[in-house]
């Protein structure tokens, strides 16, 4: 096995080991970790597809703590902020939105440390505003993730349906953006799927050994890490599009 092979097997093996535990965080992983070796264009697909199984695997084995009122809530909106998102792909050029969600990530990351707020009774129109931003996000930038737990953490979601509501979410916004990718003809190159075959299995191990460590943590133990890897999250946005704002 060479080396570059190795460095996607662990990257891979990690990403998804996190979102074994957690319920979100592999592309915030794996995306950047890759892009140090792979170009960037080939990552986003790759992880976006084995997102679209790893998440389905995430939704059935947590299926009975899916907070299904508080999805269906983002669904009108994500279906539009995906179609706004793709028009805003071909404009949208600044990084600005992006550094200000990390900051409004950290925010919620660390307001989760102190326990779950009480939920609020604008779900109607507030989860439209939040689908839509997650749609935008995810087409955009493809790092939604985030927005989605932010979302499930303001409604006063159990740490346990946070978990387990998130990757259904993005079960949802990943296919969404696959189709368009397959559309443009991003999804036709051999080599995408030759290294899909092979770490997507690892991928699934990791998902299902994170799956069985976080039963075994405590509920508040598993809020607190959800919550520290939410703020590293808004945090790891924010100085990625600082640096390419100053590189720009």
């Amino acid at each position: 096995m060479g080396f570059d092979a190795a460095y996607a097997a662990a990257v891979v093996l990690l990403g998804y080991l996190v979102l074994g535990v957690t319920g979100f965080g592999s592309a915030l992983v794996i995306v950047p970790l890759l892009a140090l070796r792979w170009p960037l264009v080939e990552v986003v697909p790759l992880v976006l597809l084995m997102d679209l199984v790893a998440s389905a695997l995430m939704g059935r084995m947590n299926f009975r703590q899916v907070a299904w009122p508080e999805l269906r809530s983002l669904v009108p909106g994500m279906l539009l902020g995906c179609a706004l998102g793709l028009l805003l792909s071909r404009y949208l050029t600044s990084l600005w939105p992006l550094l200000f969600l990390g900051g409004y990530v950290v925010w919620v990351g660390w307001r989760t440390l102190g326990g779950p707020p009480p939920a609020t009774s604008l779900s109607t129109w507030l989860g439209g505003i939040y689908g839509l931003g997650v749609g935008v996000v995810q087409m955009s930038f493809g790092t939604a993730g985030p927005l989605v737990l932010a979302w499930l953490a303001r409604r006063g979601v159990r740490a346990d349906a946070m978990r387990a509501s998130t990757p259904v979410a993005m079960l949802g916004v990943a296919l969404m953006v696959l189709m368009v990718m397959g559309w443009q003809g991003r999804l036709n190159d051999a080599l995408l799927w030759q290294r899909l075959l092979v770490l997507l299995p690892l991928g699934l191990v990791a998902v299902v050994l994170g799956h069985r460590a976080a039963g075994r943590l405590p509920m508040p133990q598993l809020r607190v890490a959800m919550a520290l890897l939410l703020a590293a999250s808004g945090l790891l946005l924010m100085v990625n599009s600082a640096r390419q704002l100053m590189a720009g």
